[in-house]
């Protein structure tokens, strides 16, 4: 056992019940702090006196759960360490949180939230680590070095892997390291401070729209930008002083109701849903990949427990929320419209796409961002179409047009076909008889999907009931804004 192995032995097995349940009952917790973490606070109080005072405005405090509750270690830990005659490790990881967060431990765990950290090495490290950086940054746990584009950015998010120096101490490449997904020495994955920042541990803090944008922001998932783009983050700007959000019981409807934040609508309490920390359980659409699937699609292939949650009923949990504020008409059609994006974009450019990419690798560099292409195809499905869909998910019409479907068409029909059609035009003239064959299949593909109903514009050859419908509603918009 990692962190509390020592507050067993001078502890009793009462004492680490009521520790254990401190969390459930308000006003809860030890009867005292303990010596250990009184001389932990009597040295600590000189040399990180604001870490004192984050703590002394905590839960924690009130509950007299100290620096040893929660620091302390066992000597056979990976990270363990003398420290003034006490067993500690700097880690507080999800499985030692667990110890009073039962529930939210075992939520969380089973989040993509906590698996966060399993991009790297992904499609997206690559650029981290080999385009954008080298391996310039030696450090003792990495003599061969680490990329300070990848440290300072992909693992600051996702988090990284924890290397523990043979002193206990830890590696300054992967310390210090907030990320959500970050692997810990006792093999939990996450880090609780992600959203509960330490020494407060503060759950409004948590419920603040910009604490969630740490990471949910920027060109590939502006959900932040998004969300204060929307009416709903209009209103949480305006009425952000009447939010209740240092309320325990945070309700919505019954302890505010002037807006929602990132925390009311995927995690937090309902009249009729708990709170929960697997965020993915009001989620009915995965918008990280190239195609959006279906949440259950995606635990599946993680093996988390939600594989067996489907989406409908992930639905239903979101509505729940909404019809705190709206009718069901409202949603219902909320629904249909971002269904109805979600469609646009697989039809229109992402199944095209990823046709005419199969086709035109063995025409390029065959290395991972060696071509043009590589970047023209990465941005438009992973930014463009990453922003279309989650514009579209909030409510965030800018993020949605402009950053979203207008990028991607302008990208589709500018860059990503003309760099086809050069490709196609180069293997043709080749003279090697493999590559004119590849050639000709993208070239016949190609050609196919620019003819089908969604880009046929494109050559010039709109279709004609198309084209009078647009003429027609030039003549009204003209008639409708003479002067």
């Amino acid at each position: 056992m990692k962190r509390f192995g020592i507050f067993f032995a001078i502890g009793s097995c009462v004492t680490f019940a009521v520790l254990s349940e401190y969390a459930k009952a308000d006003g809860g917790g030890l009867p005292e702090l303990s010596k250990e973490s009184k001389a932990c606070i009597e040295c600590h109080k000189g040399t990180d006196p604001g870490i004192l005072k984050q703590w002394g405005g905590s839960y924690h405090y009130r509950a007299n759960v100290g620096c040893f509750e929660c620091h302390a270690a066992s000597k056979g830990d990976l990270d363990a360490y003398e420290h003034f005659g006490e067993t500690i490790a700097i880690i507080v990881s999800p499985k030692d949180c667990g110890k009073c967060h039962e529930k939210e431990a075992k939520e969380f765990a089973g989040s993509h939230h906590s698996k966060a950290g399993r991009i790297l090495g992904s499609l997206d490290n690559i650029l981290a680590e080999v385009v954008e950086g080298n391996h310039a940054f030696v450090t003792e746990g990495f003599p061969g070095g680490n990329s300070a584009a990848a440290v300072n950015g992909c693992w600051q998010c996702h988090g990284s892997v924890i290397k523990v120096l043979e002193d206990g101490q830890l590696d300054p490449a992967t310390w210090p390291n907030t990320g959500i997904g970050r692997i810990n020495p006792d093999g939990s994955e996450g880090s609780c401070s992600a959203c509960h920042s330490r020494h407060a541990f503060s759950a409004a803090q948590a419920r603040y729209p910009d604490n969630c944008g740490k990471c949910h922001m920027g060109p590939d998932h502006p959900q932040k930008e998004i969300y204060y783009e929307s009416k709903h983050g209009i209103a949480f700007m305006a009425n952000k002083d009447k939010m209740n959000m240092d309320n325990p019981k945070w309700v919505v409807g019954e302890d505010y109701h002037h807006a929602p934040t990132c925390a009311t609508c995927h995690m937090s309490a309902t009249k009729d849903q708990p709170v929960t920390h697997d965020v993915g359980m009001r989620i009915s659409w995965n918008n990280r990949p190239i195609l959006s699937i279906r949440p259950e699609v995606s635990d599946a292939k993680m093996g988390l427990p939600g594989k067996d949650v489907p989406w409908q009923t992930r639905r239903e949990n979101m509505k729940n929320v909404c019809l705190n504020c709206h009718d069901t008409q409202w949603v219902e059609n909320f629904y249909t419209q971002y269904d109805a994006l979600i469609d646009l974009y697989h039809e229109k450019f992402a199944k095209p796409g990823k046709e005419l990419m199969a086709l035109a690798k063995p025409l390029m560099r065959p290395v991972p961002f060696g071509s043009k292409l590589d970047f023209v195809w990465f941005e438009l499905w992973h930014h463009e179409g990453r922003r279309a869909r989650h514009g579209a998910s909030m409510m965030g019409p800018d993020y949605t047009h402009w950053h979203g479907t207008y990028e991607l068409a302008k990208n589709f029909y500018t860059e990503m076909i003309p760099e086809l059609e050069e490709l196609a035009h180069k293997g043709l003239s080749s003279g090697d008889a493999k590559k004119v064959a590849h050639a000709k299949a993208l070239e016949a593909k190609l050609d196919e999907i620019l003819n089908a109903e969604n880009h046929r514009w494109y050559l010039g050859k709109m279709n004609p009931a198309e084209a009078a419908r647009r003429k027609e509603a030039a003549k009204e918009f003209k008639a409708r804004y003479k002067d």
